[in-house]
């Protein structure tokens, strides 16, 4: 028997399929939930970090943080040990996992699901409460977009249903699940499917791929690594102005994981672009929030902060700042007491409440004893004076930022 991934349109009947595959074949269905909850574990991160590294949408504090990329790496270590381990037999995968693991693995049974969009707009409207058609086809659309930039941006495909990628595509809006598990089962045993000396070896290459990039992640680098028979090459995809000290430094990492013979690094075709190759330092703060209306200011101070390898964004309200929380929450605030609008108390009030652990640390100019009183009475971490030193803030931060770690799970 093979191993079976399944990868589909979303709204294609992925789910009601395989779990007729799962009755019919007793492979045992490895979810997209228990492959995310073990990287996580694996990694440290929180569960929810993890899972958005398989969307699209990025943290607006990605480029500091590393930490889609920090959770691939680890997401593709499970899949890897999984597959050390189980030898590739009697599994069904499914999901954006599957576009991971590499095309030299040739013993798995590749089936895509389609539709027609009116088939998919039926399919949503009858899963999802409280949606009309014409919404449904704009978020089925959506969805789709976010499938395409995802696989172009993390696994270089520009065409998710490429007949040539898979064994079988099967149109869902023709068949029954009934038959359509029928016909995958039909070709399980092929000898295709079945693992040989040049798939079993591409796995052992995969599993020694992820844990070279998580090692690498783990000292906050972000490059592309292929492996292939116990060498490693390394790809460069971002410009940096000392080379030769930063080959130094990934052949030194790289060097001590076991397996790795041979190592080669090289710059990819984007190296030339006018992005800038930008470690991340775990022991600095990389998430941090600046909240102030007084545009020009608070841009120079994540400027500021940015030059002292601190990872910022910024937000020029209280409403924007509340709003972008909700998805992408910070570690650290750094919040302006007087704003129009939502002003600085009521966005402490409601981040202390909705998001107890984020550090929050008042800037204000105007500001009275009243108010600090009122602010460290509703969690805030300090509360500081304008102007104010770039040093003293700096070290504030830091001291937000040590807090969260002592206490964090």
């Amino acid at each position: 028997m093979a191993i079976i991934t399944i990868f589909s349109a979303d709204f294609c009947k992925e789910n009601k399929l395989i779990s007729a595959l799962s009755e019919k074949t007793e492979f045992k269905l490895t979810s997209v939930d228990q492959i995310l909850s073990e990287a996580a574990t694996l990694s440290g991160m929180d569960k929810t970090k993890v899972k958005k590294a398989l969307s699209f949408k990025t943290s607006v504090f990605e480029r500091f943080t590393h930490e889609k990329q920090f959770a691939l790496a680890y997401i593709k270590l499970v899949l890897s040990k999984m597959l050390m381990v189980s030898a590739g037999r009697d599994l069904i995968l499914n999901g954006y996992a599957t576009q991971l693991i590499p095309g030299e693995i040739t013993h798995f049974y590749r089936v895509g699901l389609i539709s027609d969009m009116q088939s998919r707009i039926k399919e949503m409207m009858e899963t999802t409460d409280k949606m009309n058609k014409k919404e449904a086809e704009k978020a089925i659309k959506k969805l789709d977009t976010e499938q395409l930039q995802w696989l172009a941006r993390y696994c270089e495909i520009d065409d998710p249903f490429n007949p040539a990628d898979y064994d079988l595509i099967i149109p869902m809006n023709k068949e029954s699940v009934e038959d359509a598990s029928d016909l995958i089962i039909s070709h399980i045993d092929d000898d295709i499917f079945q693992p040989n000396a040049a798939s079993r070896q591409a796995i052992r290459d995969f599993n020694l791929q992820a844990t070279v990039e998580v090692a690498l992640a783990a000292k906050g680098h972000n490059v592309i690594v292929h492996a292939n028979r116990f060498k490693i090459n390394i790809l460069i995809n971002k410009n940096v102005t000392r080379l030769g000290r930063l080959e130094k430094e990934l052949r030194s990492i790289v060097s001590q994981v076991d397996g790795v013979e041979e190592i080669e690094i090289g710059v990819s075709k984007h190296f030339q672009k006018n992005d800038i190759y930008r470690k991340y330092d775990m022991a600095l703060p990389s998430r941090v929030l600046l909240v102030d209306d007084e545009q020009e200011f608070v841009e120079t101070l994540s400027d500021r902060l940015i030059l002292r390898k601190m990872g910022s964004a910024v937000a020029h309200d209280g409403e924007s700042a509340l709003k972008l929380i909700e998805n992408d929450p910070p570690d650290v605030m750094v919040l302006d007491l007087k704003m129009k609008g939502v002003d600085g108390i009521e966005v402490l009030r409601r981040v202390k409440q909705d998001n107890p652990s984020i550090e929050v640390i008042i800037l204000t100019e105007h500001g009275s004893e009243d108010d600090r009183g009122k602010c460290m009475e509703l969690g805030a971490f300090a509360y500081l004076h304008k102007p104010l030193n770039i040093s003293e803030l700096t070290a504030v931060i830091k001291e937000a930022n040590e807090k969260i770690k002592q206490f964090a799970p």
